[in-house]
C-alpha cells in the first residue's frame, strides 16, 4: 500500500521548499534513510531520507517545483506502510530533512486515505497524465481543459507539466500566439510590464533570490526602519592584528575584522539586550541567547549562518567559529541547524568596497549591524591632522522596539570597545 511523503518542517521560520533534484525515479528501490530527493530552501540545501524502504511509485511534484511545509511530493510502496489505523489512516513517519542525511525519522504523520482516493479518482489520474495539484488548480483558474493539458510540453521530470510550463502556454494564449497549445507553449512569456523589448533577457529566480526578494520585501513591509551611523577609529584594532598575525597562525585561524566584529558586537548586545530582541503583538521578546547571524555572499545570492551564545566566545574562539562557517557556506555543506535562531545580524559590505551602507532588518529581529571598508583618512586628533584607519558603523533598526538614543548608545559601546581594544579583550 503507496504512503505519502511529505515535505517536513525545514526550520523554524521555513515554510516551503523547492524540488532540486530527485535523487530517485518510479520503479526505483529505496532503502530506509537513503537519500531521497534535494530540498533548496532560502537558507540551505539539503538532503531529505527517505524514512521508509520500498519502491517508488510515483513523484508528486516535479523538480523546481514549490511546495508548502506537509505537502505530499512522493508515493511510496512499502510493506511497513500497510498498517492502517482503526481511523483508516496509514501512519508515515515524516523524514526529519532538517537532521541531515543519514539521520532518522522524527515522528510520525497522518496521510488521511480520502486524500489519496480523491487523487486518485482525478480525471487526471485517470488518462494517465501526471499533474501536481497546484497544476490542476491553475487549469480550473484560468478554464484550461484537461484536453489541452495532454497537449502541452512538460519539462518536469518524466514528462510533467510544472507550473512554469502551464504559466508559459496561458501567457502565449493571452498575447494571442497561434498554432497548437505546445507549440504556444514554446513561444516567448510575458516577463511583466516594460520588459518585451527586443533582446531582453527573462532571468529565472532562483529559489535564495525568490526567497531573499519575498523576505525583505515584508521587513519593509512590516518594519519602520530608523538609522544611525557613527565613525569609528580602527587603529588600536589594526596595530594588535599587525603586531600577532603570526602568533595567531599558530593558535588557530588568526582573526579577521569580522572576528572583532562579532566580539565587540556581543559585548554591547549584552549591554543593550534591546538590541537583541524581536517584536511581537504582544510586546517585545528580548532574547536570551546572543546569536550572532553572519552574511555571507554566495553565487547565487546571500547567506546567514548563526554563530551561537557569541558572548560566550573569546577572540580566537570566534575566529575559529567563523572559518568553519564561511568554508561550510562557500561549499555548500551547511546544515538548518548551522542557520536557525539567529537574534542580531551583522554583513559586511566593506570588503565590497562600500564606506556607507544602510542594510534591510531581517524579520523576527531588532536590528542589522552594517561593518563599512576600513580606509585611511585625514581626522583630527590632539588639534592636529593624523592619518587613521577609519570605518562606519551603521545600524538599521526596528523603530518599533527601540529608539534613536538606545541605537546609538549601542553603537557608542561598540566604538569605545574598538578604540580602546587591549589584549585579551
Amino acid at each position: 500500500m503507496p504512503v505519502e511523503i511529505k515535505l517536513p518542517q525545514l526550520g523554524e521560520s521555513i515554510h516551503e521548499g523547492t524540488i532540486a533534484k530527485w535523487l530517485k525515479k518510479p520503479g526505483d528501490r529505496v532503502e530506509k534513510y537513503e537519500p531521497l530527493v534535494e530540498i533548496t530552501t532560502d537558507k540551505v540545501n539539503v538532503e531529505m531520507p527517505s524514512p521508509f524502504a520500498g519502491v517508488v511509485k510515483e513523484l508528486l511534484a516535479a523538480e523546481g517545483d514549490t511546495r508548502a511545509v506537509g505537502s505530499a511530493i512522493a508515493l511510496i510502496e512499502t510493506e511497513a506502510a500497510s498498517a492502517v489505523s482503526a481511523g483508516g489512516a496509514v501512519h508515515a513517519p515524516a523524514a526529519d530533512a532538517a537532521s541531515g542525511p543519514g539521520r532518522g525519522p522524527a515522528g510520525s504523520d497522518e496521510s488521511p486515505a480520502p486524500e489519496r482516493a480523491a487523487a486518485a479518482a482525478s480525471p487526471a489520474r485517470a488518462s494517465g497524465l501526471r499533474l501536481s495539484p497546484l497544476v490542476m488548480r491553475l487549469a480550473q483558474e484560468h478554464d484550461v481543459s484537461l484536453a489541452v493539458l495532454e497537449t502541452l510540453h512538460g519539462t518536469g521530470a518524466g514528462g510533467r507539466v510544472t507550473k512554469e510550463d502551464f504559466l508559459k502556454y496561458v501567457a502565449g494564449r493571452a498575447g494571442g500566439a497561434g498554432g497548437t497549445p505546445d507549440t504556444a507553449a514554446a513561444g516567448p512569456s510575458a516577463p511583466g510590464k516594460g520588459m518585451t523589448a527586443a533582446g531582453d533577457e527573462l532571468v529565472k529566480l532562483t529559489p535564495i533570490r525568490r526567497a531573499i526578494a519575498q523576505r525583505m520585501a515584508q521587513s519593509k513591509r512590516e518594519i519602520p526602519h530608523a538609522y544611525g551611523v557613527i565613525e569609528v577609529d580602527m587603529s588600536a584594532v589594526a596595530a594588535w592584528r599587525d603586531a600577532h598575525r603570526e602568533t595567531s597562525k599558530r593558535d588557530g585561524p588568526a582573526p579577521t575584522y569580522t572576528a572583532f566584529f562579532v566580539r565587540a558586537a556581543a559585548d554591547a548586545l549584552r549591554a543593550h539586550p534591546f538590541v537583541n530582541a524581536s517584536w511581537t503583538d504582544d510586546g517585545v521578546v528580548v532574547r536570551k541567547a546572543i546569536n550572532v547571524g553572519i552574511g555571507i555572499a554566495i553565487d547565487d545570492g546571500l547567506i546567514v549562518p548563526v554563530l551561537r551564545d557569541a558572548d560566550r566566545l573569546s577572540l580566537t574562539g570566534i575566529a575559529a567559529a567563523l572559518d568553519d562557517l564561511i568554508r561550510r557556506a562557500r561549499e555548500g555543506r551547511l546544515g538548518i541547524e548551522d542557520i536557525q535562531g539567529g537574534t542580531f545580524t551583522i554583513t559586511n559590505p566593506g570588503v565590497f568596497g562600500s564606506i556607507w551602507s544602510m542594510p534591510i532588518v531581517i524579520p523576527g529581529q531588532a536590528a542589522i549591524l552594517a561593518t563599512d571598508a576600513i580606509v585611511k583618512r585625514a581626522v583630527v586628533r590632539d588639534d592636529a591632522i593624523a592619518i587613521r584607519p577609519i570605518m562606519h558603523l551603521g545600524l538599521s533598526f526596528d523603530h518599533r522596539i527601540f529608539d534613536g538614543a538606545l541605537a546609538m548608545q549601542f553603537l557608542n559601546h561598540m566604538k569605545t570597545w574598538f578604540e580602546e581594544f587591549r589584549d585579551g579583550r
